[in-house]
């Protein structure tokens, strides 16, 4: 057995999911909803408090859905009570993050300001230096997060450009001089 999968997915109070044929997950909870349609082989059912995902066999693919599907789910219901947070910190002579509205400038060294619009549940604030994307899909979160990590990525000799909070940079030598 998957040792993921098999594990219960306790209901936090203010929190509640619901099942809808075909597999269709609700949860909804103090921060919002959130839908996913799961594999039909894997059964997923509701016992009071907890949600509990069961696969019928051992087939490799059952397998591999098991424990993926468990993890989605509690996914989703984290997000809806507590959500989720991704810190990038900007590092750099004149590398700057401004908010306009729903819009994120980002002045990163280039001969024009980069501009980012945030997606559909996703807020980004700006503390100093650092800039939170927060929101309650765990997988919206950290691709937008990874979109604006793009934009700059941190080079291997200063370490100039945008990373995340714990990130750490392998440093490289500069050049050295004749002699």
């Amino acid at each position: 057995m998957s040792r993921i999968g098999r594990m219960p997915i306790d209901i936090p109070d203010g929190a509640t999911v619901t099942l809808a044929e075909g597999n269709a997950v609700k949860v909804k909870g103090p921060k919002g909803t959130l839908e996913k349609t799961f594999d039909k082989a894997m059964s997923i059912t509701v016992e009071g408090n907890q949600v509990l995902v069961t696969r019928p066999n051992d087939l490799k693919r059952n397998r591999a859905l098991h424990g993926l599907t468990r993890s989605l789910i509690f996914n989703m219901v984290t997000g809806v009570t507590t959500g989720y947070t991704k810190e990038l910190e900007i590092n750099g002579v004149g590398y700057r993050a401004q908010k306009q509205g729903k819009k994120l400038v980002l002045s990163l060294g280039y001969s024009h300001p980069v501009e980012m619009q945030d997606p559909e549940g996703i807020t980004t604030t700006i503390e100093g230096n650092k800039i939170v994307v927060a929101g309650i899909n765990k997988e919206h979160v950290g691709q937008f997060a990874a979109e604006i990590r793009f934009k700059r990525p941190p080079e291997p000799y200063k370490g100039k450009g945008i990373k995340y909070v714990n990130e750490v940079i392998r440093r490289k030598e500069g050049k050295t001089g004749k002699k």
